[in-house]
């Protein structure tokens, strides 16, 4: 069945609500509401409080849930676009990887809000910052971490249905994790699938995201839901792995070239990837994957990431190859 790609909440049946948000790019993330008896898991919030908001309004307008009455909040990886939000959930435990919870210190909303303010005075960089960020209020977001961590799975119930978290990071970021309802032949990604879109590698390895990719293709579900883009099958896991795998071969040709990672980054031509959505992560995902072959396991400079992700975003925007 086929899903309409329009901002709002869905129900795609058997008690699980999505949260769309178009175009799916930069800080327009998915939500999912898993519902069966008095029971309520949410998957993920939004980037901002504002967002979120509408976001509960919604839900509790269609199912009687909102804020106050969801009982389980899972984050399925640290960014911003997925946890900001936490605050207003105000009531519910708070589960994330271990590796996430680690991670969510690393970007505070109000890093994000004072960036945003500087943007105008910083050039090039300045610009495509505001490009990607400008439409969000960080300035009013107070974060609220997890409050009960895992390693490698977890098993939770929602009335009668089974939940499984399944840590499959680190891949998009240090601790990606998948939301799996066997029952009703579903599966929340996280980030580990940008449908329709450019996905961005943060940590890697590509092995790993490769590997998750698999897991999913493997499990007997009917619907998937992104962390980015349209509500899709399997046919949009296997779309994205593509994609990954096919960066990671062309890096490997040139690192064994002896190039730089920066000069790869120009040098990959994207074929029939070219005119997905935020074309310009290759950026970073290129530079993980350099990282991985020199075995250094520090954290991204996202300020050098960014510089570099503005410089092929105005280098091919005009005639993209």
């Amino acid at each position: 069945m086929a899903y309409a790609f329009s901002k709002g909440l869905h129900d795609i049946g058997n008690g699980h609500h999505v949260w769309l948000q178009p175009d799916g790019s930069w800080g327009y993330s998915n939500a999912g509401l898993i519902l069966d008896g008095k029971d309520s898991l949410l998957v993920d919030t939004l980037f901002d409080e504002r967002l979120t908001a509408e976001m509960l309004g919604a839900m509790k307008a269609a199912t009687g849930i909102g804020g106050k009455e969801i009982t389980t909040l899972v984050n399925t990886h640290a960014n911003g676009d997925h946890t900001f939000g936490n605050r207003l959930i105000e009531n519910a435990e708070i589960i994330a990887s271990a590796a996430s919870a680690r991670e969510m210190g690393e970007q505070p909303p109000a890093m994000l809000a004072a960036m945003v303010k500087q943007a105008p005075q910083m050039g090039e960089i300045g610009a495509y910052f505001l490009h990607c960020f400008q439409d969000f209020d960080f300035g009013g977001v107070t974060l609220r971490p997890p409050t009960q961590t895992f390693s490698g799975g977890k098993d939770l119930k929602v009335g009668d249905k089974d939940v499984r978290l399944i840590e499959v990071g680190p891949a998009h970021t240090e601790g990606d994790v998948i939301v799996h309802v066997p029952k009703d032949r579903v599966v929340y990604t996280g980030d580990i699938l940008f449908n329709e879109g450019t996905p961005i590698m943060w940590a890697g390895p590509t092995a790993n995201w490769l590997k998750a990719c698999d897991l999913i293709l493997a499990m007997d579900v009917d619907v998937v839901v992104p962390g980015h883009g349209p509500i899709t099958d399997k046919s949009g896991v296997r779309k994205m792995r593509g994609y990954l795998a096919y960066v990671d071969a062309e890096a490997r040709k040139r690192f064994a070239a002896g190039m730089s990672a920066e000069d790869a980054v120009f040098d990959i031509a994207l074929g029939e990837y070219q005119h997905w959505l935020d074309f310009e992560r290759l950026a970073v995902t290129v530079d993980s994957i350099w990282r991985d072959h020199v075995h250094d396991h520090s954290r991204p400079n996202a300020a050098r990431l960014f510089g570099l992700m503005a410089k092929l975003w105005n280098d091919r925007r005009p005639g993209r190859r």
